[in-house]
């Protein structure tokens, strides 16, 4: 499967973090990474969490301290936050958030949790496995049906708002035999914080 550092990213973003993708996205194209997600939370007054991937779908500490120090002076520019705030930067982690077509296809079979931007029948959220994907949706299976109806649904990619994977034993199973396909000296997950106003900088 080819990799496209700009495939559409389907996923909800706040208006604040729709501008700041705007930001950060080129910067991760330019090193070779694709942006996954960014969020806003209020943890520590304010975090700025960007999390961003390689062809593999991983990224290093280096990875992650090469992407903060692109980000920092851009962001400083910029300033698309009115206040302090830390900036973390991270991998999508195993229990990742799924937001091209290619990461469904990646994990057709797993179990997965969507949430769509507006209800279809009555429903917005769906937990279950994916079945397929094409290039306009993605089916997946709801283990838990009712008797008697069609377990599998078929949701528009423009329609969702959030995808995640769910923890199994078969999904870390994966994520072990993708480890030795691609084998990396560090962790899985890396997270690198910096705070806007500092050069400090803090690594878990």
């Amino acid at each position: 499967m080819s990799f496209d550092l700009t495939e559409k990213r389907y996923i909800k973003e706040t208006g604040l973090e729709a501008r700041i993708s705007r930001i950060v996205e080129p910067v991760a194209n330019g090193l070779g990474f694709s942006l996954v997600r960014v969020k806003i939370t209020q943890e520590n007054g304010m975090t700025l969490q960007i999390m961003a991937e390689d062809e593999n779908g991983r990224f290093t500490i280096v990875n992650c301290e090469t992407l903060s120090k692109d980000l920092s002076p851009v962001l400083d520019v910029e300033d698309p936050i009115d206040r302090e705030y830390h900036l973390e930067v991270s991998s999508p982690g195993i229990d990742r958030p799924l937001v091209r077509k290619r990461d469904f296809e990646s994990y057709i079979g797993h179990e997965a949790k969507i949430e769509l931007a507006d209800m279809i029948n009555g429903r917005k959220r769906f937990r279950g496995f994916i079945k397929s994907v094409d290039d306009e949706a993605v089916t997946i299976t709801l283990p838990d049906a009712p008797g008697g109806t069609d377990p599998d649904h078929r949701l528009l990619l423009s329609t969702l708002a959030e995808a995640k994977l769910v923890m199994t034993d078969a999904l870390m199973e994966k994520a072990r035999l993708d480890q030795e396909a691609h084998p990396i000296d560090d962790e899985d997950t890396e997270t690198v914080e910096y705070q806007d106003s500092e050069d400090s900088q803090e690594i878990h």
